[in-house]
């Protein structure tokens, strides 16, 4: 039996670093295991549409497809686009076997992504103490999404930042430069802003310019195509892969 071909679902933007960033990271995927067929598709903005794609991957003969949303939370995309788009592809395509994968947060592979990104913004371990981080996502108004975000929060409280405060770039608040200047107030020495975004684009771009006009010392960049992030969409589709009740460690 042949290895299904895993489908990464980005939402797309207008804003060509987001497609660019999209595919480095599917590039990275397909580096750590050899073999594997990854294909890339997107809800809007960019091309080619999920649709097309397994309507290709159909033609071509696949008879197997794991549908991987490129998404932090459960949200409305993960929880109403997505799969209105593949319910209509498995009509379509009927010979097809069409697998939608889980989200990819909450994860430990994550939140040492957002780590690696701090550190390479300059955030020491041995400011940690003296050091407010500010956890800065996209925003949303599903309550299952705002409940990841505050205990992805509360577990890097836990890490050694002296405070953690979670930030919105739309939908809800605090804003980023609100949540940095809460923190000044409060007397932290330090702020760090850690964008909880996996590729570049208007809402990215709205944190750091949050950051910059709050004076936050350290910005990390977007979580990207890091190798942490790879292995975790991998994880991932090995998971949609598992019999009904089984599960993987992560």
């Amino acid at each position: 039996m042949t290895q299904p071909t895993l489908l990464v679902i980005a939402h797309g933007s207008r804003d060509p670093r987001h497609a660019a960033t999209v595919h480095a990271l599917t590039e990275r995927v397909r580096a750590e295991r050899p073999g594997l067929r990854v294909e890339t598709a997107f809800l809007e903005f960019n091309a080619p549409s999920v649709p097309r794609v397994l309507e290709r991957l159909a033609a071509q003969g696949a008879d197997e497809v794991v549908a991987l949303p490129l998404l932090l939370t459960r949200a409305f995309h993960a929880k109403t686009d997505i799969p209105s788009v593949l319910r209509e592809a498995r009509a379509r395509l009927p010979r097809l076997r069409i697998r939608q994968a889980d989200v990819l947060g909450p994860s430990p592979l994550l939140n040492a992504t957002l780590g690696r990104r701090l550190r390479e913004a300059g955030a020491r371990p041995g400011d940690l103490p003296r050091t407010g981080l500010v956890l800065a996502s996209a925003g949303s108004t599903d309550p299952e999404a705002i409940a990841v975000i505050a205990e992805i929060a509360r577990e890097l409280r836990h890490t050694g930042w002296c405070a953690v405060r979670p930030a919105f770039a739309s939908a809800l608040l605090p804003r980023t430069e609100d949540a940095v200047r809460e923190l000044r107030a409060e007397g932290v020495d330090r702020v760090a802003v850690a964008p909880y975004v996996i590729a570049p684009g208007r809402l990215p771009d709205r944190i750091a310019a949050g950051a910059e006009a709050a004076g936050a010392d350290v910005l990390a960049d977007v979580l990207g195509p890091a190798p942490e992030l790879a292995r975790l969409l991998l994880h991932r589709f090995d998971e949609a892969r598992l019999p009904v009740g089984a599960s993987l460690s992560a």
